[in-house]
């Protein structure tokens, strides 16, 4: 008999020593509009340029349009899925975890959510600090890179320390030009690189095998990193928006964002021949004024995507597995996205080795989606006690086995087709962590609040 239990009610003593940022959500701050233009700001991804990049000589733009399309219309979903637990709870990503991995076992996800997001604030911080050197050059002859790079991370740590309040208003400022600016972009691209463009694609059938469906995980992948903290955002959303109304706002946000960076990366490298934004926009833009402006855009579009999606998850997991505050957090991840050589990141030689890097962490993070999702909706019916949720010394004490052994299931499923790792890995891991859940010894208290009980 099923004795599935709703708590909304946290105890206070509970929370006692949480960090205030950990604990469930007291204040909504984001309405539709303003939720909307916190993902639009947050995907102006330059990853995403590099995965369009990556795509010449295997795709036609058409088919590279609809890979990017189905990419978005999968991550719309997946965001739902995830989110919906931390827009009802309150909660978020490293708490919403304990319940099927354990307060000891969310460090193993954590830190498979973490590296993958430490590394492209790394990328794209770079990426930015280049496009403001070149405006420093044009402007005022002004060429040190190291140097702006370093305070160019800073900033957006400073930022990050600011919260939610300060990244909802950086994003929504952010999204008045956004669209704007890249539409212009891709219009200058166009007409720049007509003849060079027609020449690359004139001779590619393209095709719609693997490489195809490779593509959409590639695309899927750069959110594939944020699908699985999803709550770390709904949780901030305000109440009365419901699930269908959520996903449309994900699909409106994100999809015209990857498009656009999608095929300006396409077109411009396959024009060009350099996967480098920043270089390209500087020496094809005709305008010195133009120049500045697109230079400034890319920058901004660094900082609206770092802080929302490669700083706060990374932050979180590192406040719940060290007892960090939310400020040294935040200075750490600065720390160790500078750590991991952005500059070797960005060659043209680097695009595909992009590529394959999302595709590789995705068919980790694929795994702990579907464990989450199985845990979530068919073993808890959505149902959670939030007592237990903030309880260390409670039911979900210490590692839950079938979870871990879950997702190395799946990843090593995964593997074995890495360009389509993150869908092949969702049925194997659900099924080994339902069938571990119902059987699984060391399991038994995790089962408190599901249809196993």
């Amino acid at each position: 008999m099923s004795n599935i239990v709703e708590n909304l009610e946290l105890n206070p003593e509970l929370v006692t020593n949480v960090d205030p940022d950990l604990q469930p959500t007291k204040k909504r701050i984001m309405g539709s509009l303003s939720y909307a233009a916190s993902f639009m700001g947050g995907c102006v991804s330059i990853g995403t340029f590099s995965m369009g990049a990556g795509l010449i000589g295997v795709l036609t733009v058409g088919q590279a349009i609809l890979a990017m399309i189905i990419g978005c219309l999968v991550i719309a979903i997946a965001l739902v899925i995830i989110g919906n637990c931390g827009h009802k709870y309150g909660i978020p990503y490293t708490v919403q975890l304990r319940s099927s991995f354990g307060t000891a076992g969310v460090k193993i996800p954590g830190l498979l959510r973490g590296v993958p997001a430490i590394i492209w604030f790394g990328f794209q911080s770079w990426v930015g600090a280049g496009a403001i050197n070149s405006c420093f050059k044009i402007l005022f002859g002004f060429d040190n890179l190291p140097v702006v790079y370093a305070l160019f991370t800073i900033l957006q740590v400073a930022l990050a320390i600011k919260g939610f309040e300060g990244i909802k208003w950086l994003e929504n400022i952010s999204c008045i030009f956004i669209i704007a600016i890249l539409a212009y972009m891709l219009y200058v691209v166009k007409t720049q690189f007509a003849t060079e463009i027609d020449d690359v694609f004139s001779g590619i059938k393209g095709t719609w095998g693997m490489p195809f469906w490779a593509a959409t995980t590639s695309f899927l992948g750069i959110y594939s990193t944020m699908i699985i903290n999803a709550s770390d955002y709904s949780r901030n959303l305000k109440e009365n928006v419901k699930s269908v109304r959520t996903g449309s706002i994900y699909t409106v946000a994100i999809l015209p964002v990857t498009l656009f960076m999608g095929l300006i990366g396409l077109l411009v490298t396959a024009a060009t021949g350099n996967s480098d934004p920043v270089v390209v926009f500087s020496t094809t833009m005709g305008s010195k004024f133009l120049t500045v402006v697109t230079l400034l855009f890319i920058a901004f579009a660094q900082v609206t995507t770092n802080v929302l999606n490669n700083i706060v998850p990374p932050s979180y997991v590192l406040m719940e597995s060290f007892h960090m505050k939310w400020s040294h957090a935040t200075i750490v991840v600065g720390i160790l996205s500078a750590c991991c050589m952005p500059w070797k990141l960005v060659t043209d030689q680097s695009a595909a080795g992009l590529s394959l890097f999302t595709q590789f962490y995705s068919a980790f993070l694929g795994p702990i989606f579907a464990v989450m999702a199985v845990d979530y909706y068919i073993l808890r019916k959505k149902k959670l006690d939030i007592n237990n949720m903030y309880d260390k010394q409670g039911v979900f004490k210490g590692v839950n086995w079938a979870a871990i052994i879950a997702i190395i299931a799946g990843s090593l499923c995964s593997l074995l087709i890495v360009e389509l790792s993150w869908y092949v890995s969702l049925i194997p891991t659900g099924l080994v962590y339902y069938f571990l859940m119902k059987s699984m010894k060391s399991s038994a208290p995790f089962r408190k609040g599901t249809i196993f009980e």
